[in-house]
């Protein structure tokens, strides 16, 4: 029996007939995909040390172009690659030295929340005016993310990453929120406007109610920037102070930082020395008052009498008043305080940190994490308590608020000093668990909104760098490297204006909210209607 070979060619010659069309069409599947984690990505080059704050107005007009006219489940897929592309890189530093398994973990479930955000933008996205409830999404999601899980982790808000650009006094109208909406709404106006010219050009007609929105989208706020300059100020309204910021630096980087307790006490108490001898012979100024970062005695001065001999020598020296970062145990709680100790009288006032750091300061799940990793039970014991009081030191005349390390990433805590009186505020730091990776920079930057947010000058101390003088317009005056013992003396002014984001508080937030919820409600309520009229 004789087979002939043209049925078996015809089939052989099949899967290659088909195969380009399939991967022609999963290839345009994944342009999305791609587009929204490389969009991420983008967003996160924005951000610090890069001086590239407006490359996040291109990321939000990509992530803007593969969320609008789709489903939510799509949305919510895209917004996750987005928010992984972002965060990955963004939190790296969280893995410098307990290895990637805790980076991971955390960019993966902080992504969640971006993922949200991205379904809720694609369901606005058919709205009139979308970029508006987009924006205002987007705002919603970081309300989210800055109170949950274990007390929120805000670290990467839109505003954080711009502290270099042209809308960075927008922080002074409506604080975090308001410059964040700004941003994401302008991003997401650039998209709008590319959109509606495209299709022009193949209609070769367009709304004008869409074309005035999507100008609207962008040219409102960069001249609301532009309208609230007037509120950045650098003038003193109360006098002025001049500030000592000491930076000793640590025997080593990493985990181990604090393995020499007593040495980290005695490189402050020696960078403090070493000025009082630069002020006596004439060289630098005599401060009014020196700022230590945090920890830089972990030794506790109240309970062991050597350390307490070793800050009262120094502030001896220096002859002023030193503001002390210690960790203090207090009936038997354990606190992360902030120590204001007179050269005369001693310790006098005190500070506990009020937002203290989840899997750092304290450890949430206890028992589960342990039986997971016993790794973590041991690096945190016992966990810190929380303060509950706001931290105003009076340092020879001048109120000075203090908000420590990664207090700083919280609206609250910050404006509840200012709104206690504060004149001036302190964000003494300990970085040196990051080595030297981004982390610093970002921390850094957070403090130069705060500054153009309440009006005030903000000095950094850090244990290891980077330690600033921040002025009350966001400008960096002074700074040290990384992993050198340094310090800052300069005349900085005093204030005690309010500015309209300190005055309203959480008032912008909540508004933004509110439009994001209505936003929602409607594209909800419109999907619920076409559903019902392609039934009839």
């Amino acid at each position: 029996m004789t087979v002939t070979a043209t049925s078996v060619d015809e089939s052989d010659q099949l899967p290659p007939q088909i195969a380009p069309a399939s991967r022609a069409a999963w290839l345009v599947r994944l342009v999305p995909a791609l587009t929204a984690a490389l969009s991420g990505v983008l967003l996160y080059v924005s951000f610090p040390p890069r001086t590239l704050w407006w490359l996040a107005l291109p990321a939000f007009a990509a992530f803007g172009w593969v969320l609008r006219g789709r489903s939510w489940k799509a949305g919510l897929g895209l917004g996750y690659l987005f928010g992984l592309g972002f965060l990955l890189p963004l939190l790296v530093w969280t893995g410098v030295e307990v290895g990637p398994g805790p980076w991971i973990a955390l960019a993966v479930i902080e992504a969640i929340f971006v993922a949200l955000v991205g379904a809720g933008v694609a369901a606005v996205s058919k709205l009139p005016g979308w970029p508006v409830w987009a924006a205002a999404l987007w705002v919603a999601g970081e309300a989210a993310r800055a109170r949950a899980p274990f007390s929120g982790f805000p670290w990467g808000k839109i505003a954080f990453g711009q502290a270099d650009g042209v809308f960075l006094p927008l922080a002074a109208v409506g604080g975090t929120p308001v410059l964040g909406f700004a941003v994401v709404l302008c991003g997401f106006g650039l998209y709008e406007i590319v959109r509606l010219v495209v299709e022009r050009r193949r209609t070769r007609e367009i709304r004008r109610s869409a074309a005035a929105v999507a100008l609207l989208s962008v040219a409102v706020p960069v001249v609301a920037a532009v309208a609230a300059r007037p509120l950045v100020s650098d003038k003193a309204e109360n006098g002025t102070a001049t500030v000592a910021v000491i930076q000793g630096n640590v025997p080593r980087a990493g985990l181990d930082f604090n393995a020499q307790r007593r040495a980290v006490l005695d490189y402050h108490a020696r960078e403090t020395e070493r000025l009082a001898a630069e002020v006596k012979a004439g060289k630098v100024a005599q401060p009014d008052f020196v700022l230590w970062p945090e920890n830089s005695s972990d030794i506790d001065p109240f309970a062991n009498a050597d350390a307490g001999a070793v800050i009262d020598a120094a502030a001896k020296a220096i002859g002023v008043p030193i503001s002390v970062g210690g960790v203090v145990e207090r009936d038997g709680k354990l606190f992360n305080e902030q120590i204001l100790w007179d050269p005369v009288k001693g310790p006098v006032d005190t500070y506990d940190k009020r937002q203290i750091q989840p899997f750092g300061e304290y450890l949430p799940l206890r028992s589960f994490v342990g039986a997971i990793n016993e790794t973590w039970t041991s690096m945190v014991r016992k966990d810190f308590s929380r303060g509950s009081e706001p931290g105003v030191f009076t340092m020879d005349g001048a109120k000075v608020g203090l908000v420590t390390c990664y207090e700083a990433a919280f609206d609250w805590t910050v404006r509840s000093e200012v709104m206690d009186g504060a004149q001036m505020i302190s964000v003494p730091s300990n970085n040196a668990t990051f080595d030297r990776s981004e982390m610093t920079y970002q921390q850094l930057a957070m403090s130069r909104v705060r500054a153009v947010e309440h009006s005030r000058t903000v000095t950094v101390p850090v244990t290891s760098g980077v330690s600033a003088i921040i002025m009350p317009d966001g400008r960096i005056t002074q700074k040290t490297g990384m992993f050198v013992a340094d310090s800052l003396v300069q005349k900085v002014p005093l204030r005690s204006t309010e500015t309209p984001a300190t005055r309203l508080g959480i008032l912008p937030e909540i508004a933004l909210v509110l439009v994001a919820a209505g936003g929602l409600g409607w594209a909800i309520g419109a999907g619920v209607r076409g559903r019902r009229a392609a039934e009839v």
